[in-house]
């Protein structure tokens, strides 16, 4: 009973450690991991990439009763949805070609312990059938095979998309959607939870260090930018600017001028236009620059674009008299027509380049620098 309790103990620690943060949300999302570990049901994961939902069900896992028993993660979207059965049940030698030897699959491995089915939503339809039989009748086949197996595993599920109009839609079974949806945990966006940030950061240098991958200290100035920052990528992106700040700056604590351009000159997005942040991520704020009726000229008017027939604006861009950073100023405009651009044009990067007289491999190149990445689901083009 004694080691069962340090057990317990040492797995809320350990989930304090990575679900990072003291904001009420977060608080709330330790409340529900702890109610719904002790039971047996299934729970879907929602939120964004990056949002941490991979950590919530390890939480989970270790909370529960099937803490001694194997956790098992699978990407649904990562695997060919030919190959995914396979995957998931194993098979036979000789099931199919190229089927050399009998293999486990997800399942037998997660026997006694729990099977995390990362973007559930990415599941093509007709294993969508054969996952709510397992889930149903506790039991599933290997590929090439008829001998039924028995399946003790807990289920967690997560997903970045809405289910609810993908089940509206055609492209994802209502009675799997409620056979997963038990027990929903939603987890907020970072800009949601940003002051969150500064203890992110901290934990972050403290892996670095113990990993012995270097170390970095964010000035004040720094770091509230950084809660500026409407964090389209979430959690992983600031891991990652993290670690790009520790090779470029380890010898002094990161200024706003060492921060690159896109962290420094972010506005904080009201709640209203969260949504809106989340579509576009980073260029929420600085899309303001293409209004007309701004202070400062459109971008088009002051990078020379030409405007359209009634379009023109003879407004000069206005120096306020604490001046400006220039440099920061024409990459900030630079980076803000270019995601029009992506945006006008469905994120087909051709067409883009088109629209910005520019060859295609620049402007890849400039996506780079600038760090704009496609959104899930715009085409490789």
């Amino acid at each position: 009973m004694d080691d069962a309790a340090e057990a317990l103990r040492e797995a809320s620690r350990k989930l304090a450690r990575e679900l990072v943060g003291s904001s009420a949300q977060i608080e709330g999302i330790r409340r529900l991991i702890a109610q719904v570990a002790p039971a047996e049901a299934s729970v879907l994961i929602l939120g964004e990439s990056g949002t941490g939902k991979e950590v919530v069900a390890r939480g989970i896992h270790r909370l529960s009763p099937r803490a001694r028993g194997p956790f098992v993660p699978v990407n649904c979207g990562a695997i060919p949805g030919e190959l995914l059965e396979s995957e998931l049940f194993g098979h036979e030698k000789g099931a199919f070609t190229g089927a050399i030897s009998s293999r486990q699959g997800r399942f037998e491995m997660a026997t006694g312990g729990t099977l995390f089915l990362d973007e559930i939503g990415d599941m093509p339809l007709q294993m969508q059938v054969k996952l709510l039989r397992v889930l149903q009748e506790r039991c599933f086949e290997r590929v090439g095979s008829n001998k039924t197996q028995d399946c003790d595993v807990r289920v967690i599920a997560a997903t970045h998309q809405d289910l609810e109009k993908r089940v509206d839609a055609g492209e994802f079974r209502m009675d799997l959607f409620y056979r997963l949806n038990v027990f929903p945990i939603d987890i907020p966006p970072l800009r949601q939870r940003v002051e969150d940030v500064p203890a992110l950061v901290r934990r972050f240098v403290e892996l670095m260090e113990k990993e012995q991958r270097g170390s970095v200290s964010v000035g004040d100035d720094a770091m509230r930018c950084l809660m500026r920052y409407p964090w389209p990528g979430n959690v992983r992106e600031l891991s990652n600017l993290v670690e790009r700040l520790a090779i470029l700056h380890p010898d002094h604590p990161v200024s706003v001028a060492d921060l690159p351009p896109k962290f420094a000159g972010e506005q904080a997005p009201p709640e209203s236009e969260v949504s809106e942040v989340a579509l576009r991520g980073e260029e929420a704020a600085s899309m303001a620059a293409s209004d007309a009726r701004h202070s400062v000229a459109s971008p088009g008017a002051a990078a020379g674009v030409s405007a359209g027939p009634g379009e023109a604006d003879e407004s000069p861009v206005l120096l306020g008299g604490d001046g400006l950073d220039l440099k920061t100023h024409l990459a900030d405009l630079e980076r803000s027509l270019m995601v029009q651009a992506l945006e006008q044009s469905d994120w087909v990067v051709a067409r883009a380049a088109k629209m910005l007289n520019l060859q295609r491999t620049t402007l890849v190149e400039k996506m780079r620098k600038y760090e704009i990445a496609r959104p899930d689901g715009a085409p490789e083009s």
